[in-house]
């Protein structure tokens, strides 16, 4: 209906009672597929402590109590941050409740992610994550991979069979790998068994349709990381036109279209406000009808 210049429209955020989009099993693993990634929790530039340690440590409490089981973080965000602020919130954990970590880069004093992927490294920021998530194994750690223009080819083949050595020695429950090529999945397959793979997707950027599909039908789950990544100012402006018809945000529509894109994919938003969080969880429940997913799938062309 047309409104009048003086209409406005007000969005009122309606929480789930539990998370949108409802689990995910990948052998012994459940989570939620909404899940919460906890890198925005360090200071800029994922430096550094938060500005509201407290804020912070709401948020985390405030996303289990909503019921969500997948947390997502890494040593390198702070470094060691993001670890430290999970263990104070939530530690001991509630059953049910999984931390995810990554591994396969360190921090440089200018900001910088340059690769640490060498046997010994990776063996160090296992300890580094174990000690700093107070645990004595690991529910699932991803091989991160590439740099930050995105995957790069070549065998990961002693990268990740430390991981899997790791895994055998009974600290690591499960692998995964991020930021990687198809070919480097098929890879890590033959070395050990994976349950998810980490890589960039969004509505406008769909290279991983295919993998996102042989995932699926494997039970192997895809967590895409940055959901309004990379948008065109012509694409931004195509999902705001679907977004203000039904009178939310564009990221509550990209990470609504994200779970109904496939049923193995498990979404892990960020933010350090908790009723940000709130407002991502509502947004994530949103039902698009086959004219809203029309529209929606014609941005990445």
């Amino acid at each position: 209906m047309p409104r009048t210049p003086n209409e406005r429209l007000i969005r009122v955020t309606v929480v789930p009672t539990t998370p949108p989009g409802g689990t995910w099993t990948s052998g012994d693993l459940t989570v939620t597929r909404f899940g919460y990634g906890a890198m925005q929790l360090a200071g800029s530039g994922v430096m550094g402590p938060p500005a509201d340690r407290d804020g912070a440590l709401a948020v985390l409490r405030e996303a289990v109590d909503l019921g969500i089981t997948h947390i997502d973080t890494s040593a390198a965000y702070g470094p060691f941050v993001t670890n430290q602020l999970i263990r104070e919130a939530l530690h001991p954990y509630s059953d049910g409740v999984h931390i995810v970590t990554k591994v396969g880069a360190n921090r440089d004093e200018q900001g910088g992610w340059p690769p640490a992927r060498q046997p010994d490294e990776l063996r160090r920021q296992i300890e580094e994550n174990l000690e700093t998530l107070g645990l004595d194994v690991l529910d699932l750690v991803n091989l991160r991979l590439g740099d930050a223009a995105g995957p790069v080819a070549g065998s990961i083949a002693e990268s990740f069979e430390t991981l899997a050595d790791l895994q055998r020695q009974g600290v690591i429950r499960h692998l995964g790998v991020s930021n990687a090529t198809a070919e480097q999945v098929a890879e890590a397959q033959q070395i050990a068994p994976i349950v998810c793979v980490q890589n960039m997707y969004n509505l406008a950027h769909r290279h991983d349709d295919r993998l996102i599909d042989r995932l699926a039908r494997e039970n192997i789950a895809y967590v895409p990381f940055f959901p309004l990544g990379g948008f065109s100012p012509l694409q931004s402006s195509a999902l705001s036109t679907v977004a203000a018809r039904l009178n939310t945000t564009p990221m509550a529509v990209a990470l609504a279209w994200l779970l109904q894109r496939s049923p193995n994919i498990l979404l892990i938003p960020g933010t350090s406000s908790v009723a940000h969080l709130r407002e991502n969880l509502a947004g994530a429940a949103i039902v698009l009808s086959a004219a809203d997913l029309a529209a929606l799938d014609g941005i990445a062309e």
